[in-house]
């Protein structure tokens, strides 16, 4: 997000004229995507298995993935077997397509891969979600994790989660481009779970954090370090994702000195992008880290996050799942 639309959509500066003039194109073309839906020409395709979509109503990143890998992960613990559909943002793959363990992030985009990688789940991806999604339950899935897909109507759900970042909420509650909003405030009441990312939540939202307190090397996973390690040293930070301010303020809150690079969400990295005049060390996101992994140099770190959320969140999603499925809550156990 440019810094021009950063401070319009979250700290306060009036839209300019030309933005608000075309919210009302943008609420057309919006209605133009449902309609065929809301009209009875088409219907969204219902899957064999349970559908669980994870979504926001913002532009920009709030917290989605590493939700997705939370989910996926307590669904397993509960007996269940998912697999995850992705428009695959940020890559070249029409699909649909099954990721293989190798996948290329310039191909089906960093979001699928990092998901396939921290998960082992089966992970597919293509324009057309619903026959990516239909490959999952091919591979035996039993439900199926929708990454991003709030705003896409061709996929019969069954639960819908909605992420909120709790520092920057609604932005300025307007419309795409005057505001951040993908749609309007009132779609939040027709969500199943609303889950605030850090922050503080309102009535009604399951409070999220993002844990994170080690880094790893790129090029030798087993080498680790505690995020402590860093305090009091200058690092370049680096993040290509739809709120780069949060890692930043993550690392100073380790004490760490930040020299901060931004860049755009799913920026396909080049060595000249990480080239810097220096020796400091190099800290990046995981979700950027996967595609830097090829030409990653010595003092590259990521730094991983987990999703943490109350268990009974997860026991209300997985319960909304057996019912779908025609199952007895704990049965899969």
């Amino acid at each position: 997000m440019s810094r021009f639309l950063q401070r319009i959509w979250y700290e306060g500066t009036p839209p300019r004229l030309w933005l608000r003039a075309l919210v009302p194109v943008y609420r057309s073309l919006r209605a133009l995507h449902l309609a065929p839906y809301r009209l009875g020409w088409r219907r969204p395709l219902r899957l064999p298995v349970p559908v669980v979509v994870v979504g926001n109503l913002t532009a920009g990143g709030s917290g989605k993935t590493p939700l997705v890998i939370a989910l996926v992960e307590a669904l397993r613990e509960r007996g269940f077997r998912p697999g995850v559909v992705s428009r695959g943002y940020g890559g070249g793959e029409r699909g649909p397509l099954l990721l293989p363990a190798d996948a290329d992030p310039a191909r089906v985009g960093d979001e699928p891969c990092l998901i396939r990688h921290r998960t082992g789940a089966p992970v597919a991806v293509g324009r057309r979600r619903p026959e990516a999604a239909a490959l999952l339950a091919v591979q035996g899935a039993d439900v199926v994790v929708a990454d991003d897909g709030l705003q896409n109507p061709s996929l019969a759900r069954d639960v819908e989660l909605c992420v909120i970042d709790g520092a920057r909420r609604l932005g300025n509650g307007l419309l795409l481009p005057a505001g951040p909003l993908r749609e309007p405030a009132g779609r939040l009441a027709t969500v199943d779970f609303r889950i605030c990312n850090g922050g503080a939540p309102l009535p009604g939202e399951y409070a999220m954090t993002l844990a994170g307190g080690e880094a790893v090397t790129l090029f030798a996973p087993e080498r680790r370090r505690p995020l402590d390690a860093f305090a009091g040293q200058r690092v370049h930070a680096v993040a290509g994702i739809g709120n780069p301010e949060r890692f930043f303020a993550s690392l100073r809150d380790h004490g760490i000195e930040v020299v901060p690079h931004a860049f755009p969400d799913h920026h396909a990295f080049t060595p000249d992008d990480l080239r810097f005049a220096d020796a400091l060390p190099v800290l990046m996101t995981e979700k950027d880290a996967i595609k830097c992994r090829a030409f990653a140099g010595d003092g590259w770190w990521q730094v991983p996050v987990r999703a943490e959320l109350p268990d009974d969140f997860f026991d209300k999603v997985a319960a909304r799942l057996a019912a779908a499925a025609g199952l007895e809550a704990g049965s899969r156990s």
